[in-house]
């Protein structure tokens, strides 16, 4: 039975264990894990204190949005599509309806049918970057919130291989009013009209654009770093729209200068992939 919008742990596969000796989240993914029925009724979050309800709320968006941009080329694309666009309108249109009202129980049923169907993603795919990030700052910040500052960059990062997807997501953010540049018609460049978006999406609830804004040190920089080239976590990095290879060297040419944007807000350290 799940309580707080957002982990999908009453439907997925996932778990986490948290080793705070050396503050990283590592995960166990297990089809056994899979429960054989689920019960979620919304109105137990209504009391829900509400730092946990945007922070899950965010969970859920990175759930769907890291799923729907590695799932270019697979199998799954149409089905995740038609997931993420849904998962993405509810909780963008639901999430500040809640943080203004806590009792709007329509709005509470937007986000909780959203973070399910966030939850439903990571049954269909797999997470990347900002999750595999978000185990590396469990000292400093949540991780709904840790998945939401590191998204936007991540976003610019893999844009040029992702524009069918960031056509949906900045449709929904400009619809929204995150977004005030011109998109109609755009082709591609559409990674920094998306990016901005979340980034005025997180900014209207009161979260910070970037890690170093939210506290996190250049200590947690490197500690992301060497987290990304476990070889226990390479599924993250698998899972990416362009997957990357330790042995490559793209821990350090792609994401370490991705991290580095993500704590100064400056998109130009940003790489071209694709």
């Amino acid at each position: 039975m799940q309580t707080a919008a957002s982990s999908g742990a009453h439907l997925t596969k996932y778990s986490n264990i948290t080793d705070l000796v050396t503050g990283q989240k590592k995960l166990i993914v297990d089809e056994a894990i899979v429960p054989q029925a689920s019960v979620f009724d919304y109105r137990v979050t209504l009391g829900a204190p509400m730092d946990l309800t945007l922070d899950g709320g965010l969970d859920g968006i990175a759930h769907a949005w890291e799923v729907f941009m590695g799932a270019a080329g697979q199998a799954y694309y149409e089905k995740m599509k038609e997931v993420a666009r849904a998962c993405l309108a509810l909780i963008v249109y639901g999430l500040p309806k809640v943080q203004k009202d806590p009792r709007d129980r329509d709005a509470r049923l937007s986000l909780g049918l959203g973070t399910d169907l966030g939850g439903y993603s990571i049954m269909i795919g797999g997470t990347s970057g900002p999750h595999l990030g978000s185990f590396s700052l469990i000292d400093i910040l949540s991780h709904g919130r840790a998945c939401a500052i590191l998204n936007p960059y991540y976003t610019v990062l893999f844009a040029p291989t992702i524009q069918d997807q960031l056509a949906i997501f900045v449709e929904i953010l400009k619809e929204a009013g995150f977004i005030k540049a011109k998109t109609e018609g755009k082709k591609e460049g559409l990674g920094d009209d998306g990016s901005q978006g979340m980034i005025q999406f997180s900014k209207s609830l009161g979260f910070p654009a970037t890690l170093a804004d939210a506290g996190v040190s250049k200590a947690h920089i490197k500690r992301m770093i060497t987290a990304a080239k476990d070889p226990q976590l390479k599924m993250k990095l698998q899972n990416m729209p362009t997957p990357m290879e330790t042995e490559r060297g793209d821990v350090d040419k792609l994401m370490k200068p991705t991290l580095d944007a993500a704590f100064t807000g400056d998109l130009e350290l940003i790489p071209a992939v694709g």
